[in-house]
């Protein structure tokens, strides 16, 4: 039976709270609201833990850290975790796009393939592109 702490769920709460992808740092940041104590090593472990139950998945962009991020849910409380990914080029936050443009056989070469793929787009995030400061 998994073992619910203050710290996971300190940990779960900053992604499911923050609405977007984020490096341990930021978890650790956000996560010692809740536990002031929380250390950053602390934060990985319970990553680690939380990755293995599949609590929380794993986002990878080329050139970027990892970040982390709470898994989608659809309204019929599946766990989606096929989605994509704004970058905002000026606050460096990685936000999760609930939308997939679909297959994408048009696009491989012919007799090719496709398994899956990724979607990253890259830009200014709205408080970027009005000129409001990040947090």
């Amino acid at each position: 039976m998994e073992r619910h702490t203050r710290q996971r769920n300190a940990v779960l709460d900053a992604l499911t709270q923050s609405g977007r992808s984020l490096m341990p740092q930021e978890i650790c940041e956000l996560a010692q609201r809740a536990v002031p104590t929380l250390s950053l090593s602390t934060v990985y472990r319970q990553l680690k833990d939380l990755l293995d139950g599949k609590a929380v998945v794993r986002v990878d962009l080329p050139g970027q850290p990892t970040r982390y991020e709470a898994p989608c849910e659809l309204a019929h409380g599946d766990v989606h975790h096929h989605h994509h990914h704004f970058h905002c080029v000026a606050c460096d936050r990685v936000y999760p796009i609930h939308a997939c443009p679909g297959h994408m056989e048009d696009l491989a070469p012919p007799g090719f393939q496709v398994q899956r793929h990724d979607l990253t787009l890259h830009g200014r995030c709205a408080e970027c592109a009005t000129g409001m400061t990040a947090p």
